[in-house]
């Protein structure tokens, strides 16, 4: 049969030919991604012997129980959950102006260099800005001095003296690593707000004016809600690009485990793989309940 006639075969059979379309993707996923997350579950279901310190393949809740029970691991847990909220609140905060500005006013030129410039550091090494940004903060680093030319070394004092998000220096600070955190995930929040905010109906926009509304009742009323999608989108990134990292918080930041480390630490030094692999479920449960908590809200109705 030449290949004119099997075009012609699949040609009136649709359905088949989008089966036969769809069955190396479908394969693909299914046992690449899903049966690397479900063998990723099972390890989390079996235990080690603490003496042997070797796997015991027997199902078990008692890897859960110790993730779930003991005081250091779940202040890892709430660590890495309060870092990842907060950067997402401040990534939303910075990126909304720049996304608006983008989308609703620059033009030309100005709006493809603000694209530029957004995309920019996402062109260059994930390693080489880490490490930049560990020079920065460092005590005798960039912005340090620039800080006390300006004469507020006693504001920087100060915030490092905070216990909450203080340390020795910015680069040794969970100050510093939130800085880092929000610098590092900005893009992904720009974008797809961006995005949204360029769907927006520019005739929406009149209309509430017309009908009297302010700008801010405007914003709050009219942009936002359509906007929603796109900070959604946004927000998972970021959220789950900060539950998952653990290069960020071994470079810079104060000594304290987050979830990434913990993995990192389980499965290689440790050899503890089942409880590397309770601490992996944990931001896809996170993840899956935020999704949730949007959906629930209207988040996604727009898309």
């Amino acid at each position: 049969m030449g290949l004119g006639a099997v075009g012609g075969f699949l040609h009136r059979r649709p359905a088949l030919n989008l089966l036969l379309l769809l069955v190396p993707p479908l394969i693909w996923f299914g046992t690449v991604y899903l049966g690397s997350l479900f063998a990723l579950l099972a390890q989390s279901f079996y235990s080690i012997d603490e003496f042997t310190a070797k796997i015991v393949r027997v199902p078990t809740l008692a890897t859960y129980r110790q993730l779930l029970t003991q005081p250091a691991n779940l202040d890892i847990v709430w660590r890495t959950l309060s870092m990842a909220v907060a950067v997402t609140i401040a990534s939303a905060l910075v990126a909304f102006p720049i996304a608006h500005y983008m989308a609703r006013h620059a033009r030309g030129h100005v709006k493809a260099l603000f694209y530029v410039a957004v995309m920019l550091p996402m062109w260059t090494s994930y390693l080489v800005k880490v490490y930049a940004w560990r020079l920065i903060l460092a005590k005798q680093g960039i912005l340090s001095w620039l800080l006390g030319t300006l004469g507020l070394q006693g504001a920087l004092d100060a915030l490092l003296a905070t216990p909450a998000i203080g340390g020795p220096s910015l680069s040794s600070s969970y100050l510093g690593l939130f800085i880092v955190f929000v610098y590092m995930w900005l893009p992904y929040m720009i974008l797809p707000l961006a995005a949204a905010l360029e769907r927006v109906p520019g005739s929406l926009v009149q209309a509430a004016a017309d009908l009297g509304a302010t700008p801010g009742q405007t914003l709050r009323q009219v942009v936002l809600p359509l906007a929603l999608p796109g900070l959604a989108a946004g927000s998972v990134f970021t959220f789950s690009l900060t539950l998952g990292d653990y290069i960020i918080p071994s470079v810079v930041g104060a000594p304290g485990y987050f979830i990434g480390m913990m993995v990192y630490e389980q499965q290689g030094t440790a050899g503890n793989i089942p409880l590397a692999a309770a601490f992996s479920v944990v931001p896809i449960v996170l993840i899956a309940i935020y999704l949730a908590l949007a959906k629930r809200l209207g988040a996604f109705d727009a898309l």
